[in-house]
């Protein structure tokens, strides 16, 4: 008797696990399918490419420098 409750428990077991994989796979078909499909995007290296002006900051430097020049002349 023991034998025979062991061998139910053991199949229903088994068979609910089996159920299980079969309805995960179905309900997610679609999603491994894509995901085994998929070709990720290429990433380029992000190039920066700056531009130094030297002209703003000579001529950020050179006015407030004459305009302090001409009181000391002055004075």
């Amino acid at each position: 008797m023991f034998t025979l409750i062991a061998a139910v428990v053991f199949f229903a077991s088994f068979l609910l696990a089996a159920v299980t994989i079969v309805g995960m796979f179905a309900l997610y078909r679609d999603k491994m399918i894509a995901a085994l499909l998929f070709e990720p995007i290429p990433q380029e290296v992000p190039v920066y490419r700056l531009r130094i002006s030297r002209r703003r900051v000579s001529a950020g430097l050179r006015r407030p420098a004459s305009l302090l020049a001409v009181p000391a002349l002055a004075g």
